[in-house]
């Protein structure tokens, strides 16, 4: 077992998902786990918000902000160096915190539960962040496995 356990309902969703992702070594990377649960998530409270022509522009800028969170995570996990990679990564932490701003521009249409849990994913992917970007930044090029020559 993890020593944070998964968020309620991300074992189901993961099950979804094909294996050929689950597969990919990024998946091993929590935050972006949970950030690419928290772009459905939020397509899903889409549908919600367009209800209210008032909330249209939130609305876009709440899926852009959530959808840059993973894509991020992922541009930088493909950096050779560590302060590549921490420069990504800050940019994830950033549209993090924005993510918890359009959220809570939301809550009216949304409710407070629905706000509340998408924080609580949102504050576990800050906390993740917070703690990686310094290593990150120290680090320096990632060493890459030789493959074996075939003859």
């Amino acid at each position: 077992m993890p020593p944070f356990p998964d968020p309620p309902g991300f074992a189901e969703w993961e099950a979804t998902l094909p294996a050929a992702v689950t597969r990919d070594p990024i998946w091993r990377t929590p935050a972006y786990r949970f950030g690419v649960w928290l772009a459905d998530l939020a397509k899903a409270d889409a549908i919600i918000l367009r209800t209210d022509r008032n909330s249209w522009n939130d609305t876009d800028q709440l899926l852009r902000a959530v959808g840059a969170i993973s894509a991020n995570l992922a541009e930088g996990y493909s950096c050779s160096t560590g302060r590549e990679r921490a420069r990504y990564y800050d940019y994830a932490l950033s549209t993090t915190r924005e993510s918890k701003d359009w959220y809570l521009k939301a809550r009216h249409l949304l409710g407070n539960e629905v706000v509340e849990q998408r924080h609580a994913v949102l504050e576990r992917i800050i906390r993740i962040l917070t703690a990686i970007i310094p290593r990150e930044r120290e680090a320096g090029p990632r060493r890459r496995r030789r493959r074996p020559q075939e003859d």
